[in-house]
Formats: C-alpha cells, structure tokens, sequence
C-alpha cells in the first residue's frame, strides 16, 4: 500500500468523481438506469477510499501532513500540485465524501424537474471534486481552483432545477423566477468574495519573494507567518482581502444575504450539498490559511470575527422565527450555528478551534438531514408554508418523528452531535487566547447562550406548526402524502446513527482534530 499512502489515495478520493463525470457525459441520455449505477458506483468507491485513508492515518501523528504529494504543476509561477492531510482536514474530506454518497442515493428516485439525471448527476460529481479538493490542497492556487470549482455547478444546479415561483426584487421592481434571482446572486456574492481572496493569494506569493523565493505553498507560507515576514499594513490588508473572501463562503453577517435566496430556491439534493459541505470552505480557509500564515493579525482581529458571529447568531434566530417557509428558516438557522463556529474560531484557543471543527461535522450531518426531511416534505404537499401544514405525526408519523430528531440535534440538545459545537464555543469565549478582551468575550459567551435558547424556541415553533395539531382538510384525502420511502430510509438513517454516535462519542471527530489543532496554535500563538 506504498502507492496509496504516498499520496494516490487521497488523489483518487478528489478526481474519482470527476472521472464518474467524464463517464456519466459519455453515456446516452436514454439509459438512465447505467447514468444511476455509474454515480452509485463512483460514489461509494470514492467514500469507501476515504474511509480506508481514515483507517490507514497515523493519529498519534494527526498534527503531521499524511498522505502527501508535492509535484510541479506551474512551473512559471511556481505553484505546485501540494495535496495533504492531518487531524484538521480528516474529518472534512471524509464528510464530503459521505454526503456525496447519501445525495445519490437519494437521488435514485427522488428527481427534481426538468427530469434530467444525467447533468443533475455530472454536475453533483464535479462539486465532489471541487469540495473534497478544497480540504487537501496545500498550495494557494490549487486551493483556489478547488474553491471555484464549486461555483458553476451549483449555479446550474440552483439556475435550472430551483424553484420557478416569481421573485420581486425591489431595487427595480420587477418580477424574477426565484431559482434565477437566486442563483446570480449566489454567483455575484461568491465572486466577490473570490476576487478579493485572489488579490490576498497573489499578495503573499510577491511578499514571500522578499525572503526567498516566490511560494503558494501553504505551509512555507505559514513558516514564513511565523517568522515575521507578513506585517504592518501589508498584513492587515492581505487579511481584509481574505476575510471577505472567506466570510462570504461562511456566510458570516452581514454578508449571509444570498444564502436563505440560494437555500430556499435549491432543488433538494443542493441545499444539503450547500448546508453539509459548501459552507465549511469558508470556515476551513479560515483555520488552514489566515490563522497560520497571519497569526498577529488574526490575534487582532478576532475580536471582531467575535462579534460578527454573536450577531450572526442573534440574528439568525429572530429571521427564523420570522419565517413561514420550512426551508428559509432551516436557511437562517445556518447562519447562526455558522456564527457559533465562527465564535469558536474568534477564541484563537484549541478548545475553540476544536469546537469549530466538530461543529462543521456535526451542522453537516444534522442541516443536510432537516433539509434531505424539508424537500420531502414539500415534494409530497407541495408547499413549504408552515401555515398550510400541520398535524404531520397523524399523517406522516414516521418522517415527524424524524423531523423531530433532526430539530432537537439541532437545538443542541446533549448527547446528540449539535451539542459538542456549541458549547465548547462558548467554554472557548470564556478564557480566549491572551491578550483577547477577557470582559468583551465573555459578553459574547453570555450573548451567544441566549442564541442557544432562541434556536429552542424557533425549532419547537416549527415542531408545533409542522408535526402536531389536527392536519388541514385539504391533507386528508391526499394519496400523495406516504411516509418515508426506502430510498429516504437510505440516506436518512445513516445521518441519524452518526448524529447519535458523536453526540454520545465525539472522540469520533475530535480523536483527528485535537493534537493537530494544539499545535496550529502553538505555532501560530507560541501557547
């Protein structure tokens, strides 16, 4: 197995989709049976490699880079293709994969219209590629391929298979299908954010020059962060530049506007693809890049990272409790459980970095479950509007009881996955990294546990106008509304085993995590 742990085996987990994507564009439209099979196949192999390299990592050495491959790639402005894990990335990658995996099976007999498997599959393969590449390039530029790979095919994804219901946008007034509004403004605001995160990219490689030569390499970089090299003015705006291009993928307030838009237009399989996996590429650039390579100027601006986040999480729970529509207020509630880990990250502590890092796994698992539950639901009553439903435990008693699961672990109720994210973070706020305001963070901690209560208190709000009371007349007669099928089952069941097994043993996660995130901030803070 020298050949898989010199790097090959993390390369077949990141191209293996793109391959299954190749493949699915070479089949005839009109076989839909082989398009299904080939997107099963690649997506267990793919998820099944992941679990292997999970097995075959060495986490007595989970601070260390493992699995690695460093080859020229760009010779000409010497970016390489560096690929690698530790304790960090593990858990991401093998979410990514395992996600991919439960969207297709879902997929087999869950179709959105216009009924075209054969883009819908290619284009969920490619965003496997561009997410789980994401968490193990360790060179800027392959970073940043990886990072926009994503873009296009969620814009298809959200541009064709949304949601055709007519928007008004106020600025000009004028009508907009929904999924269209939706999915520019998802491609405006990532491509900002982009821009500025490219100009910040392009700023270390010329200022690495001073000391050396020109470098993307991510970990060069961070040696060179910690030297001193990056500073003064040129560090606070090669952060500013970053900040932004990562706040938006978070999405951190008050640049959160495109994600209830892009949430609520998605066909289903998109919104768990954009809850699980797209928004922890922000976050992770947070801990994997700016920490490392800025550690003085993210020591400076974490306090106002914390309090972004504490809004986030304020805010996010008033929208919820604002909304009528199932999918906006599962929406918003990622903004605050965002804002949670974003608070964690704020700390600059290893609690807090852990905290981060379970709480991406475990928002993953727990949001891609609310909304794989919300599409089902809305594919039966076709609608989302909590006013019309109602009295679900007598109609659909099975896929209530697993609304209820996912709206408890996400209320992070103990002894479910939700719980270990939230309060760390605020274990985290309350003895931040020294020389953080010790009276400001904890305002913040006291603040972010009345998020906690909110989130209670709109989750139940859902639970009461979706799942209990008497079901509206217009239910009753509607041979539409079965229970959950077998293919829900399928997808379902594992996102709630592995809820229950965190919650209860979240060395599952933080068994990777903990050293290697001693260490980054041991490096980066000198603790």
């Amino acid at each position: 197995m020298e050949w898989f742990d010199s790097g090959w085996g993390l390369s077949l987990v990141v191209f293996l989709p793109l391959v299954g994507a190749l493949v699915l564009a070479a089949i005839p439209r009109a076989n839909e049976a082989a398009m299904k099979w080939v997107a099963l196949v690649t997506a267990i192999v793919t998820f099944v490699v992941s679990i292997v390299l999970a097995m075959r990592f060495d986490y007595g050495a989970a601070a260390d880079i493992q699995f690695g491959t460093n080859l020229p790639w760009i010779d000409a402005i010497s970016a390489n293709y560096h690929i690698g894990i530790d304790g960090i990335s593990l858990p991401l990658v093998v979410l990514s994969t395992f996600i991919t995996l439960l969207v297709v099976i879902y997929s087999w007999e869950h179709w959105p219209e216009p009924h075209n498997p054969k883009l819908l599959l290619a284009l969920v393969m490619i965003l496997a590629t561009g997410m789980t590449g994401t968490f193990v390039a360790l060179d800027l530029i392959l970073f940043f391929v990886f990072f926009e790979i994503v873009l296009l095919p969620m814009y298809f994804m959200i541009g064709i298979w949304g949601d055709t219901s007519m928007r008004v946008v106020p600025v000009v007034n004028w009508e907009i299908e929904l999924r269209l509004y939706a999915s520019i403004k998802f491609f405006l605001f990532t491509l900002f954010g982009s821009a500025f995160m490219l100009l910040g990219f392009l700023a270390l490689y010329f200022k690495s020059g001073d000391v050396g030569p020109n470098t993307f390499d991510i970990l060069q970089l961070s040696e060179l962060g910690r030297a001193g090299v990056f500073t003064g003015a040129f560090a606070f705006w090669v952060f500013a530049a970053l900040f932004l291009g990562f706040a938006v993928k978070v999405p951190m307030w008050p640049l959160h506007t495109w994600l209830p838009d892009a949430h609520t237009a998605a066909p289903t399989i998109g919104s768990v693809i954009l809850a699980a996996i797209l928004l922890k590429l922000g976050t992770y650039g947070f801990i994997r890049i700016l920490i490392p390579i800025l550690p003085d100027e993210a020591r400076r601006w974490a306090w106002f990272i914390g309090v972004l986040a504490v809004i986030g999480i304020i805010y996010g729970s008033l929208a919820c409790l604002a909304q009528n529509d199932v999918k906006r207020l599962i929406a918003y509630s990622s903004v605050g459980h965002m804002g949670f880990v974003m608070l964690g990250v704020a700390t600059m502590t290893d609690i807090g970095i852990n905290a981060a890092i379970i709480g991406m796994v475990a928002h993953g698992l727990i949001t891609g479950l609310l909304f794989f539950i919300a599409g089902s639901m809305a594919h039966r009553y076709h609608t989302r509007d909590m006013n019309r439903l109602g009295g679900q435990m007598l109609l659909m008693p099975k896929m209530g009881v697993l609304l209820g699961f996912a709206a408890m672990a996400s209320l992070g109720l103990p002894s479910l996955a939700g719980f270990w994210g939230e309060f760390m973070s605020l274990l985290a706020s309350f003895n931040p990294l020294d020389g953080l305001s010790l009276g400001l963070f904890r305002t913040l901690m006291v603040l972010a546990s009345i998020g906690t209560v909110m989130t209670a208190g709109y989750m139940l709000w859902m639970l009461r106008s979706v799942n209990f009371g008497e079901p509206a007349a217009e239910w009753l007669d509607d041979h539409n509304l079965h229970d959950v099928d077998k293919f829900e089952w399928m997808a379902w069941a594992p996102l709630v085993v592995m809820t229950i097994a965190i919650g209860i043993y979240p060395k599952i996660v933080l068994g990777a995590t903990n050293d290697a995130v001693v260490n980054l901030v041991n490096k980066a803070f000198g603790g």
